[in-house]
């Protein structure tokens, strides 16, 4: 079995591995490199080459398997998030004779920002509920494992080949109280035999204990937006757009203030769109969403008139340019920011360098409007070291390949590997971008 780590190993994002077992490939998973793109005009974003993503490094590189293109017989996918699957319009239509398999709120997403960004692929596609199978080839069973993570039905893909299993967790937290959805099958994951390796997320191995649960975030939530006087304030809340438990704990408080819920941007209607039309919420009876700018600005304009009777939700929650905080406090928008009024960030920062800058440039512009901000009202999506400890216990796998990370974040969970008895390059590997190994 050969293993080819295209993407994800030296950076937080871009997420692409490609397995080869006898004559045919699977590939995980083709997401896209934020912080390369994040700083992009709008306009510069729409119709982006692919030549000019790869060469400002915004998608994986696929060189060292595209030759044997012909073998790869499916493309699956984890969950929807965007390091993980907006290359798939990219290099799809490479292997067309690859079905795009997953859950069908992940490939609900993908058809949501293919339609958005006016682009297609020749593949056909494939839903598979969480916790189910299907059969790729005569040798080759795709599973998608039930996890959860911070959005809807993701899952731990396992390949089941004649050599073994590969089980690939990219991304996950182990939450036994989840807002929406089920707990993660953990009796699924103790049954499967011959585990020949898992491919693993390395984001937070650094960070001790465990990630607590979803309702923890809610709470918090509720203590910021029913428990502070804001009856003459604006509020805004802004957090991840894919993050559909999130929201639907922020609109379940919204109610309770009876203030009237406006979603705005156009992240936050695709992903909302794709949840209400698979009816895994029902938001649309209870909020508006506004994703185009024209659309937006209006409805800023009344709001600013009567803020008080209103709870927006929007993007912005890593400082984005061209998000609508940014917007606003640049005065692309028709809304003031006036002494007092709310912006809570129930987000954390993704730990990048430049999501970093732009947040702080962000709240050191809404601190010149005196806003009163309420920051980290958020838990992780992310495995903490013992959520990580416990999986590789739990699979007992014959091999461990740190992923989604850069190599310092590797060997974070590469040490919990080794404690767990896996030694280095013997059955424990630190993978970078471009290198394979033979199993």
């Amino acid at each position: 079995m050969e293993i080819f780590a295209l993407g994800g190993y030296n950076e937080v994002g871009r997420n692409m591995t490609a397995i080869k077992t006898g004559d045919e490939i699977v590939i995980i998973d083709i997401g896209i490199y934020l912080p390369a793109i994040i700083n992009l005009e709008s306009e510069e974003r729409v119709d982006i080459p692919t030549k000019k993503l790869k060469k400002i490094g915004a998608l994986p590189d696929d060189s060292i398997i595209v030759e044997q293109k012909d073998k790869v017989k499916a493309i699956v996918l984890g969950h929807c998030h965007l390091d993980h699957i907006a290359g798939v319009p990219f290099f799809a239509p490479r292997y067309t004779n690859a079905p795009v398999i997953g859950t069908p709120y992940t490939l609900e997403v993908l058809k949501e920002i293919m339609r958005d960004d006016e682009m297609s692929i020749p593949n056909k596609m494939i839903t598979v509920n969480q916790n189910s199978s299907v059969k790729i080839s005569k040798n080759i069973t795709i599973e998608l494992i039930g996890i959860t993570h911070s959005t809807a039905q993701c899952a731990f893909v396992a390949v089941h080949t004649p050599e073994g299993t590969v089980l690939y967790c990219n991304d996950f937290k182990f939450d036994n109280s989840p807002q929406l959805g089920q707990p993660p099958n953990y009796k699924r994951l103790k049954e499967l035999k011959n585990v020949k390796a898992l491919i693993c997320e390395s984001l937070y191995a650094d960070r001790k204990g465990k990630t607590p649960s979803e309702k923890v975030a809610k709470e918090m939530l509720k203590d910021v937006l029913l428990g502070v006087e804001n009856k003459n304030n604006a509020i805004f809340v802004t957090t991840f757009a894919s993050h559909i438990a999130r929201l639907s704990s922020i609109i379940e408080f919204g109610k309770k203030m009876k203030r009237e819920i406006v979603l705005l941007g156009r992240s936050m209607a695709k992903y909302v769109n794709a949840a209400d039309r698979l009816k895994i919420v029902n938001f649309k009876k209870d909020v508006t969403i506004h994703g185009y700018a024209k659309q937006i600005k209006q409805v800023l304009k009344k709001i600013e008139k009567n803020r008080s009777k209103y709870l927006i939700v929007c993007t912005g929650s890593q400082g984005e340019p061209d998000s609508i905080l940014d917007k606003i406090v640049r005065k692309k928008l028709e809304f003031n920011f006036k002494d007092g009024d709310h912006v809570i960030f129930s987000c954390k920062t993704i730990p990048e360098q430049i999501n970093i800058e732009n947040r702080a440039a962000l709240e050191e512009k809404l601190k010149k409007h005196k806003v009163r901000m309420f920051t980290d009202i958020h838990v992780s999506g992310h495995s903490s070291s013992e959520d990580l400890r416990d999986l590789i216990q739990m699979v007992k796998p014959k091999n461990v390949i740190p992923a989604h990370g850069e190599p310092a974040k590797q060997e974070n969970l590469a040490r919990i590997a080794e404690d767990c008895g896996y030694k280095m390059e013997k059955n424990l590997f630190v993978m970078h971008n471009g290198r394979k190994i033979i199993l």
